[in-house]
């Protein structure tokens, strides 16, 4: 039997955040969808940037979150993600490590730069990202490490790698070897744009090799192209173990079979911006689910992890989530 050396290795996009204030007026002149994410090249990247107000720059990725998460509340995790031997190359190589988490994967020294996503925050706390994906498409199955993957109670994956073909290779090449060694895969949908893009694809993955699956509620209604929740979540139970919808200040609703726990939101928390809180309440949730807390617990730990992060600019935590989840259970 394979020794679980961790609790999870997450798969994404390796990106530097750069967040800055708007309102919705910029949004319209910029032909920007609130509250998405769009794939932009290099010379958008540098156009907006320069019409941007003052920007915090800091490491990010969806799955990079997850894991700096998962490492704030004591979990072992790893993390596989392609940045360039530049200075946001170095500045995501080091965050990540700070934050405890494990990061081997080998940089490029050609090509396209390290990825950085422009976030757009309007007053009510919304987020558009801009994502110039750069050296992330260079991610591929040679990138996967076998012993590591089969060491890893659950393997994550962010829905936005399916973007290039190596990153959907690697999630495949991923999937099996988590599978082989008797261990689970995970999924986040990512985005409602992201399943518009891979339907199909995202279906026929998540039949045959995800065991967990994240999604918000926009994202599972797009998955099965229905306009009620509830027929969502009745397609969803049957394909994954495991479903973890989440539903903005509704809480969250997990899944398995005919179990089923609604989870409340977080109260009194003031939310300044919401980037991250999907990333976070996964983190949560799979540091609770591979440490051995019950579902509905681990989905009251992702909570926890979520009205954190909401609380304040940027996708990682500021406060020490292990110090929180203590309080917490203390009080529980």
């Amino acid at each position: 039997m394979t020794e679980r050396m961790f609790d999870t290795t997450c798969i994404g996009n390796a990106i530097v955040d750069v967040i800055g204030k708007t309102d919705d007026a910029f949004l319209e002149a910029e032909n920007l969808v609130k509250n998405s994410m769009n794939l932009i090249d290099e010379s958008r990247a540098e156009e907006l940037y320069a019409k941007m107000q003052s920007a915090i720059e800091m490491s990010g990725g969806s799955a990079g979150n997850t894991a700096a998460g998962i490492a704030s509340l004591g979990g072992k995790c790893a993390y596989v993600g392609k940045v360039r031997d530049d200075q946001l190359g170095a500045i995501f190589s080091h965050d990540i490590r700070a934050s405890g988490v494990t990061f081997e994967t080998k940089k490029t020294t050609n090509g396209a730069a390290t990825a950085r996503s422009l976030i757009l925050v309007t007053p009510d706390a919304h987020r558009t990202m801009n994502t110039y994906l750069g050296a992330c498409i260079e991610l591929g199955p040679e990138d996967i490490d076998p012993a590591m993957i089969a060491a890893s109670k659950v393997t994550y994956m962010e829905g936005y790698l399916w973007d290039p073909e190596g990153g959907k290779k690697a999630f495949r090449k991923a999937a099996e070897i988590s599978h082989a060694a008797g261990q689970r895969v995970s999924l986040t949908l990512s985005d409602s744009f992201c399943v518009n893009r891979y339907r199909d694809e995202f279906q026929e993955f998540i039949k045959s090799g995800v065991d967990i699956l994240f999604a918000n509620e926009e994202e599972v209604k797009s998955l099965y192209e229905t306009d009620s929740f509830d027929a969502a979540l009745d397609a969803v139970r049957g394909h994954v173990e495991i479903a973890c919808l989440t539903r903005s200040e509704k809480g969250s609703i997990i899944v398995s079979g005919a179990e089923v726990h609604q989870i409340e939101a977080e109260s009194g928390i003031e939310v300044v911006d919401t980037t991250g809180a999907g990333d976070l309440f996964a983190a949560g949730f799979l540091y609770g689910f591979t440490n051995g807390h019950s579902l509905a617990a681990s989905g009251r730990i992702g909570s926890m992890a979520a009205a954190e992060v909401i609380s304040h600019y940027g996708a990682r935590p500021v406060a020490d989530l292990r110090d929180l989840l203590r309080k917490k259970l203390a009080v529980a």
